[in-house]
């Protein structure tokens, strides 16, 4: 299902436009809404919640005074205290020293405790993860677990393969040896790396009650089950559904027969067969290099195009339990923190590439790529960029969340707070910072 199908037909680019400021206009607003909500709980005025930046297009003014507003530049917002002079929270020395009232001035952004101040502040990433969490953990409820014993929740449509499974067949074992259990993921793997790579496979199955031998296909084919955006598949347009049959005009039948080919193409262009919808279609691509993350730690460059294969059969699955859910948000979260940290480390000693940045542009792209291919990757893109928006925020940067973060530990240490025209300093290297790197990250868009 197209996610976004409700859109007009403007063109790809209004397309890639409106999922990339769906995308941003969620996160930022969740972001926002941590500041918002933490402040207010712990009795800071907030002025302005402002979605966007640049002339307003639509404001109201709550019972409770806060502005909310609607901008014209959807890349970002901002939540404006009582005493800040900017939308990065810069005092207002001014304002501040217009205060006499001592309540009055306790509601104010600077006049406030250090533990609101910070809490406060800290609110926007943790919102961010929140969010991922819940999201990462709805989805996985969504998509159910695999059910143990492995049993045949649907079939893939193949080209030219015996295809003798069912759906609602257990499947007990593969070529005379007992399938794992799902639960026990390093015997899994192993079982899957003992097999032998074959056209057909005997599958021992539990059919109905009766115990029986069928023939099926390959248990992992050429299958293309998503497309990565900004991928060397992407780019010439491979769908998922596809499934490479030959490459260089050598039959394939196995996912890893086609990784060996791009493995050890070394970039050459490379000629495939694709099967479509019963069509034989032909494709030249190019394999890419890309830096992966490994389990162990750190990066490992491989040739890649960009496809993620699945099973030749779709496992049926179970409801996954709240807790399991959860858990494997906060699981899947705490791997794209670690990751994402890892990348920055390698980026910044050069053991992998800086266009592995990508800037507005690239992740407008991937936006409108992932909500053409369904609502579940378009939210499953959104919670992982919120993790990246959140992350980001706690970087020690002047006008960054965590720059100010940065701030308050000062004052915790030495009782005092920096001096106004340190703080002026330090967020005009702040910004300096932030804006060369985007400049950066858009060059990365163009240029690499």
């Amino acid at each position: 299902m197209d996610f976004l199908g409700l859109i007009p037909q403007f063109g790809g680019a209004m397309y890639t436009i409106a999922a990339f400021v769906l995308a941003l206009s969620v996160i930022v607003f969740v972001h926002e809404y941590g500041h918002y909500i933490v402040g207010r709980w712990s009795g800071i005025h907030p002025e302005v919640f402002s979605l966007g930046f640049g002339p307003v297009i639509y404001s109201r003014v709550d019972k409770r005074g806060t502005r909310w507003q609607l901008a014209l530049l959807p890349f970002g917002g901002y939540v404006k205290f009582m005493g800040d002079a900017n939308a990065a929270s810069g005092k207002d020395p001014d304002a501040m020293e217009a205060i006499e009232d001592p309540e009055t001035l306790r509601r104010t952004m600077h006049g406030a405790p250090l533990w609101a101040r910070s809490a406060t502040v800290a609110a926007g990433p943790v919102f961010n993860f929140i969010m991922s969490i819940l999201v990462f953990a709805a989805i996985f409820m969504f998509r159910g677990e695999a059910t143990d014993p492995l049993t045949v929740g649907d079939l893939r449509t193949l080209p030219s393969s015996v295809q003798e499974l069912r759906i609602g067949d257990e499947i007990t074992s593969i070529n005379g040896v007992p399938t794992p259990s799902f639960d026990e993921p390093q015997q899994w793997d192993a079982f899957v790396d003992g097999l032998e790579p074959q056209l057909q496979l005997d599958y021992g199955i539990i059919r109905d009650g009766l115990t029986m031998t069928v023939t099926g296909p390959w248990l992992f084919p050429p299958y293309i089950q998503q497309v990565a955006p900004r991928s060397a598949a992407f780019d010439i347009e491979l769908k998922s559904g596809d499934v490479i049959t030959a490459i260089e005009g050598e039959p394939i039948y196995a996912f890893s027969q086609l990784k060996e080919h791009v493995e050890s193409s070394d970039g050459r262009v490379l000629l495939l067969d694709v099967w479509r919808d019963g069509a034989m279609l032909e494709f030249a691509l190019a394999p890419r290099r890309t830096d992966e993350p490994q389990a162990e730690g750190g990066f490992k460059t491989h040739w890649r195009i960009g496809i993620v294969g699945g099973m030749a059969l779709v496992p049926a699955t179970q409801t996954a339990g709240p807790i399991d859910a959860l858990s494997g948000g906060v699981a899947q979260t705490k791997r794209i923190i670690e990751g994402s940290l890892s990348g920055v480390w390698h980026m910044i000693t050069g053991a992998i590439s800086t266009c592995n940045i990508s800037g507005p542009i690239g992740i407008a792209e991937t936006s409108g790529a992932l909500a053409s291919q369904g609502a579940q990757s378009f939210i499953w893109f959104i919670a992982v960029l919120s993790t990246a928006v959140g992350l980001i925020n706690l970087f020690p940067v002047p006008v960054l969340d965590g720059g100010h973060l940065v701030f308050y530990a000062y004052e915790a240490v030495s009782g005092k707070p920096p001096s106004d025209r340190a703080l002026r300093i330090l967020m005009s290297i702040g910004i300096t910072l932030v804006l060369s790197l985007m400049v950066f990250s858009v060059g990365n868009d163009l240029f690499c």
